[in-house]
């Protein structure tokens, strides 16, 4: 596996287990799960202060509401499928992010 393979790799599996430990720590906190629900408080500062919560927690709810609806609604195959997609880019993405900003600090070489 090429280093580039590696770090894409990594990058994925900190992206979903940071937005899992972002979601399930919701959950414990206020015992409802999370959810895109929350940017529909309108113009206030709890909507704002959301925005970063969901930027990093939506593969976990992207996921969890896609599974969901597969067992529930039946959906189809393709649908579960982008969603997964989705899901899994925005992780690589955030878990890009979180790699980064840790090098920039200077916790990671």
């Amino acid at each position: 596996m090429s280093p580039d393979a590696l770090n894409s790799f990594f990058s994925l599996c900190i992206g979903f287990a940071l937005a899992g430990a972002l979601a399930s720590g919701y959950q414990a906190f206020l015992e409802r799960p999370a959810g895109f629900g929350l940017l529909q408080h309108g113009v206030m500062a709890k909507a704002f202060a959301a925005v970063p919560f969901l930027v990093f927690a939506a593969p976990f709810i992207i996921m969890r509401n896609t599974l969901l609806g597969k067992r529930v609604e039946r959906r189809r195959f393709e649908f579960v499928m982008m969603a997964t997609v989705l899901a899994g880019f925005w992780s690589l993405m955030s878990g890009t992010f979180v790699l980064m900003t840790l090098k920039a600090v200077g916790l990671l070489a």
